[in-house]
């Protein structure tokens, strides 16, 4: 199971160079193993908006979540202690530490190209990452 960072979902939403790398991902793996958080869907939210595309963005709501069995996941305020901890432990920002957070809770692989999540202890995994581990296991 997959926590999809926002990076991976613009990568692929604006059409920029690794947008074929996760839209091999997407397409390869089943919806229902990938997760959101809801700050990134928030975030691509909010980009989207700012770039004036709706479109896109409500065409994005549709393949994910009503075409498509992503779940979103989220923290709770109680949780914002191991929200802190994480930024604290790790050096990171409050977006990256949310996805932290949010993987360890429900045990999930972290989907980046964000470098600063290398420095956690879950790590995190580029969608060709994915895909050459899933091609392993297959042989």
């Amino acid at each position: 199971m997959y926590l999809v960072d926002t990076n991976i979902w613009l990568e692929r939403l604006l059409g920029q160079a690794k947008s074929d790398d996760v839209g091999q991902f997407l397409d390869r793996i089943p919806s229902n193993q990938l997760f959101i958080t809801d700050f990134a869907f928030h975030s691509i939210c909010v980009i989207l908006t700012r770039l004036k595309r709706t479109a896109t963005l409500r065409d994005f709501v549709e393949d994910v979540f009503i075409n498509g069995a992503v779940t979103l996941a989220s923290i709770k305020p109680e949780d914002t202690k191991s929200l802190i901890d994480a930024m604290d432990k790790y050096n990171l920002d409050f977006d990256d530490a949310y996805q932290y957070v949010a993987a360890e809770q429900d045990d999930l692989i972290i989907v980046s190209f964000d470098e600063d999540l290398d420095r956690t202890a879950r790590g995190k995994k580029t969608p060709a990452e994915v895909m050459g581990q899933k091609a392993a296991e297959a042989e």
